[in-house]
Formats: C-alpha cells, sequence, structure tokens
C-alpha cells in the first residue's frame, strides 16, 4: 500500500495522516474517595476516563501524537466537564450529541471506584443506566469525514462492546471504514464480568468478540480475556506466578489459527502483593515471537488506567517505527508510570517514559 510501511511486525502502518490514531469508544466520570472505601467517603475527585479514551488521551498528553475520540456526548453540566477535559488532554473529539430531559437521560456513565490500601482491594462499580454511549449505532458517525485527512490507526474495546446490541455493530463499521482508509485496527478485550452479565453472558460476548476481532490487527488481552472472551481454550502450559508468560504465549497458535489477521498480541503481567504494591512486567506475540519486559517492583497510588497506559506506550512504539523490544519497554514503563498519578490517564512525559524504558530509576532530578 502507498505511503505504508511494513515493519518486522508485520503491520503496515501509514507513515502520516491527520490523524495518528482515532478511538471509539465510551466516555465516563470515575468518582475516586481515594483510600476512603465509598460507603464511608464524604467527598472525591473527578476523572475522566473510558478505556477506548484513556488510549488516545494517553498518545496526545505524553507521547505527541495526534489523536481523536468517536463517542457520545450529552449536553448537559457533566458532559461539559467530560468535554473541558477532553479538550485539555488535546483529544479531538468527533461526537454524537444526545439532549438531556432534565430528569432519566441519556446520561454521561458513572464509574466508582475505592482504591484500597494494604490487604484492602480495590473496588470497581458502576452506574451506567440510559447511557449515551450505549445508544451509538451505525451511521452515527461519518467516518469518510472523520478520516479524511489520513488516519494511521483505529482503536475501540471490549467495554464499549458490552454496552448494547448496537455497539458492536458501531466498532465492526469504524475498523472496516479505518480499514478502507488503510489504517491499523487495535482491540482491547479488557473482557468484564459484570458488564457482560447483563448484555447476554458469556455466550453472547464470545460470539459478538468473535466478529469484532476478525476486523483487527493488534489484540491487547491477557490469557483469560482470551478464553472469556473469545471462547478459546485455555493452554496447557500452567503459569508459574503471574509474572510468567508461558501460558500467554501457549495460546498464540489457537489465537492466529482463530483469527490469522491478528499479527500482534500483547498483554500486562502483574502480581498483586498489595494493593499499593505489585510486580509489574509485560509480554507481547510479535511477527511470530514473544518479546517481554523487565520485572519491576511498583508502589502503586491508582491502578486504574495501567493497562491501557501500557496499550498508548506499545501502540506508539509501533506508529514510531520501534523495534518490537523497544516498543514493548515503552507500553510496560508507561503503564508503570501511569500508576504512580492520581486518575486514569497520563502525567507522564514522553522523556519520563524513554528514560525509564532505557533502564533509568527514581533517583532525584535536579
Amino acid at each position: 500500500m502507498p505511503g505504508c510501511s511494513k515493519m518486522d511486525n508485520g503491520l503496515r502502518i501509514p507513515e502520516e495522516g491527520a490523524l495518528d490514531l482515532v478511538s471509539l469508544g465510551a466516555l465516563v466520570c470515575r468518582l475516586d474517595p481515594g483510600l476512603v472505601p465509598f460507603r464511608k467517603a464524604a467527598q472525591c475527585a473527578l476523572h475522566v476516563s473510558g478505556g477506548e479514551y484513556n488510549v488516545a488521551a494517553n498518545l496526545s498528553d505524553c507521547f505527541r501524537l495526534q489523536t481523536g475520540i468517536a463517542t457520545a456526548m450529552v449536553d448537559y453540566p457533566l458532559g461539559d466537564l467530560i468535554a473541558e477535559r477532553v479538550r485539555a488532554m488535546g483529544v479531538r473529539p468527533f461526537y454524537r450529541r444526545f439532549k438531556h430531559d432534565g430528569v432519566r437521560g441519556p446520561n454521561m456513565a458513572l464509574v466508582f471506584s475505592d482504591r484500597g490500601i494494604g490487604v484492602r482491594a480495590p473496588v470497581v462499580f458502576y452506574n451506567r443506566g440510559n447511557e449515551a454511549a450505549a445508544l451509538l449505532k451505525p451511521g452515527d458517525f461519518d467516518w469518510p469525514a472523520v478520516f479524511a485527512g489520513g488516519v494511521r490507526w483505529f482503536h475501540s474495546g471490549g467495554i464499549f462492546a458490552a454496552l448494547s446490541e448496537t455497539t458492536p455493530e458501531t466498532i465492526v463499521e469504524g475498523m472496516q471504514a479505518a480499514k478502507a482508509a488503510g489504517a491499523v485496527v487495535s482491540f482491547d478485550l479488557n473482557f468484564r464480568a459484570k458488564l457482560w452479565s447483563t448484555a447476554g453472558g458469556a455466550g453472547r460476548a464470545v460470539k459478538v468478540l468473535d466478529r469484532i476481532v476478525r476486523n483487527v490487527d493488534v489484540l491487547v488481552g491477557n490469557e483469560e480475556d482470551l478464553q472469556l472472551g473469545l471462547g478459546i481454550p485455555g493452554p496447557a502450559v500452567k503459569a508459574a506466578s503471574g509474572l510468567d508468560p508461558a501460558a500467554f504465549v501457549a495460546m498464540m497458535d489457537r489465537v492466529t489459527a482463530q483469527y490469522p489477521d491478528v499479527k500482534v498480541v500483547a498483554t500486562t503481567l502483574r502480581e498483586v502483593q498489595s494493593a499499593g504494591r505489585h510486580r509489574w512486567s509485560a509480554v507481547a506475540w510479535i511477527g511470530g515471537r514473544a518479546v517481554q519486559a523487565p520485572v519491576c517492583d511498583l508502589d502503586v497510588l491508582d491502578r486504574v488506567g495501567g493497562g491501557d497506559g501500557f496499550a498508548a506506550g506499545l501502540f506508539y512504539g509501533l506508529l514510531s517505527g520501534a523495534a518490537p523490544e523497544e516498543a514493548v519497554r515503552l507500553g510496560w514503563a508507561h503503564g508503570a508510570l501511569l500508576t504512580t498519578f492520581p486518575g486514569d490517564t497520563t502525567m507522564a512525559t514522553l522523556e519520563q517514559v524513554q528514560a525509564l524504558a532505557g533502564g533509568g530509576g527514581a533517583r532525584i532530578q535536579r
């Protein structure tokens, strides 16, 4: 394809475009009381989030790429707050707008999470009733107009796919339009049992996600996501620990046999010692071989968004032509740094990510 470069990762990535990445998904507002359990909370911080949006925001704010988000927006104060944060992260919005009726909605979704500490685990629960993003359907976005200046990468995820009967069809429509425009297509399985249990259960999840992943070049998900989300049988090899990639790697032949167009599969590896202390790594299957990041000890401030941080760093590495090993290390480093900030999106700089990926530590910078 003219204007594309084929790297040793097997991907044909356009060399340029008005947008480096466009995500399709839901925007949400996360209420975070910090270390206080929600049942005792007196105040909360507000974080704008969404698995698909987080990737676009991270690539814009930290990695200095041109990104966009195709999503629902409700014209009421919570929507205004969210839209302001989207602008602040430098992400170009493509909104399907909805009017709020003043009482019932439609609404921007709320996610509630307390962080936990020590032996007390973090807790996440939702209020996605009458969510505007769940109303999105094929035809809501003018994809030729979105991609008019060229797009290099298109991304969506399993959280958005679980919201309604129409969101998976919207994902497929967007992916097919992105393919026609020459973009690489990625998808984060992000299997959430709570969401799928209200959306037809595990059986429907497999049918829905199977159809989506047949359009995908780059897949993000661990062995549990692959088993529960795609119905791929579990590996004969068992992982020795949460940091052992053996089970993940053992599934790659089955993944590529079922989805021959998938060229990259990647996931984080995490061993949780306490709510605030994790051991962290990552692994990716790229160009037919496994590449693993180093293992590091993390003092975690806020774990939400770490996986999206990894995905953003990995995508940046692939978009910038980095070797597979470097791309995985960039994802690993950015995901690690993201857990040291409050909120779901990045506060890291590109220089910090590159320094950690290159072996730098936490010595004071003077």
